[in-house]
């Protein structure tokens, strides 16, 4: 997850020095009474330090002639790994990417540093459930009016009940919302979302789809996007970027449009989307008018006719991992980040920048507060099959390379993208589950209209 403020270490429980969280009513650990102790501080967020872009938005390209799969046989990935320059793609305008940053061309200026990598409390008190875990076994003490509804239950300590409010009437904590986890599935690509163990909510989202071409051919989709978090309502921004660009996408697909200018289009629909969040409302303007603007970044699949199209602003990620795992397998896209600007400056070595306490401060992202949209496209012509991982940080920061990712997904992925996608995330949660976790999985190529995951 994107972030920027420092925030303030959790409260803790006078009688047992656990940590609690502003909202509890009751310390979790001992049950003592918080109700006496006064709310912590407010925590306020830090400015993003910015800087004039020169390059500005990419208008999209009418008529654009769709490019073939290479001829069998063909060895279209490139024995290198990790890079997007691994594979042969074209960038908006249709020009072969350049070797540097993919989308951008040589020499462009760097965007406005957005720190996003604050110091983190050690643990949040409330963990939210494991989603690999079975379901809950009801209390057999309890009645049996409270065993025909389990909902109820508390996920802390098990045996309390949750009152209207959301709260445990037993410890007092609040129970994991609605959006805390998510799982979908659309046709063949299937998508993962959860909050993580350490953040209080999950401020990423997605959006899925498949649709037919003109000529009756499959296309899906994936949209993932990690709300920044020192901005305000993140989750509000993540959302709204994920259903505009998802909705662009299954709209332009199936009149014909270029898969690489539909996806530009959408990027676009998706920044608009999330400034319009910035003037409402009012009201919350005017008690934080220092706050920042709903802000998110945003990585994007499309896999159609032979082609797999990504795009994205920020540092959210896609991988390509052919199903032959002796293939090699390569990142797709390029962070907008302070890392990769020095990486490719020749300022540092990847190794020295990614050690920096700067590396994730984001210097692209979709908001009223960012200087100049630039949207990232390319697109790719794998001559194999295999499936295509799109996803946040809060993966990719457990399994970074290609070669991770690749030997972290199963083996069956393309046949299996949802249960791939647990997997993922499980991973995420398994590393320490730091920061919210949201994956996508879509086979390429796509498979036939009503094929969907085992």
């Amino acid at each position: 997850m994107s972030q920027m403020p420092q925030q303030a270490a959790p409260a803790t429980c006078p009688s047992c020095a656990e940590p609690v969280e502003p909202d509890d009513l009751f310390c979790g650990a001992c049950g003592h009474d918080l109700s006496v102790l006064p709310a912590p501080p407010r925590d306020h967020a830090t400015p993003a330090m910015t800087g004039p872009r020169d390059s500005g938005v990419p208008a999209p390209r009418a008529g654009v002639e769709w490019p073939a799969p290479e001829p069998p046989g063909s060895d279209s990935i490139s024995p290198k790994t990790h890079l997007p320059t691994d594979l042969p793609g074209t960038d908006s305008g249709g020009h072969p990417l350049h070797p540097g940053t993919p989308g951008a061309p040589a020499g462009a200026p760097a965007s406005g540093v957005r720190l996003d990598r604050p110091a983190e409390p050690e643990e949040y008190p409330l963990q939210a459930p494991d989603p690999r875990a079975a379901g809950d076994t009801p209390d057999p003490e309890q009645r049996p009016e409270e065993h025909a509804q389990p909902a109820t239950t508390c996920v802390a300590c098990r045996a309390g009940r949750v009152d209207s409010d959301g709260y445990c009437e037993n410890c007092g904590h609040a129970q994991p919302r609605e959006r805390d986890h998510m799982e979908r599935e659309s046709g063949p690509v299937a998508a993962v979302s959860d909050r993580g163990l350490r953040h209080h909510r999950n401020e990423d989202s997605f959006a899925l789809g498949h649709t037919a071409l003109p000529d009756g051919g499959p296309a899906t989709l994936a949209v993932v996007c990690d709300g920044v978090s020192s901005a305000t309502r993140p989750d509000e921004a993540s959302a709204a970027a994920a259903r505009a660009a998802g909705d662009v996408l299954l709209a332009a697909l199936p009149r014909g449009t270029h898969p690489q200018a539909a996806m530009h289009e959408a990027i676009v629909a998706a920044a608009q989307a999330v400034n319009a969040l910035a003037g409402e409302p009012d009201a919350a303007r005017e008690h934080d008018p220092h706050q920042n603007a709903p802000a998110c970044t945003l990585v994007s699949a499309v896999v159609a006719a032979g082609l797999l199209v990504v795009g994205w602003v920020g540092d959210s990620r896609a991988y390509w991992v052919p199903d032959d795992r002796d293939a090699p397998p390569a990142r797709l896209t390029e962070d907008d980040s302070w890392a990769a600007q020095m990486v490719a400056a020749g300022l540092m070595s990847e190794a020295e920048a990614y050690a920096d306490e700067r590396a994730h401060a984001i210097t692209g992202w979709l908001g009223a507060d960012a200087y100049e949209l630039d949207p990232h496209t390319a697109s790719f012509k794998p001559d194999r099959p295999g499936v295509v991982v799109v996803c946040t940080d809060g993966l990719w920061n457990y399994a970074e390379t290609a070669r991770e990712m690749a030997e972290t997904i199963p083996a069956d992925a393309a046949a299996r993208p949802l249960h791939s996608a647990r997997v993922l995330v499980g991973h995420a949660l398994d590393g320490g589950g730091h920061d919210n976790v949201t994956v996508a999985v879509l086979p390429f190529p796509a498979p036939p209209q009503g094929a969907g995951s085992a």
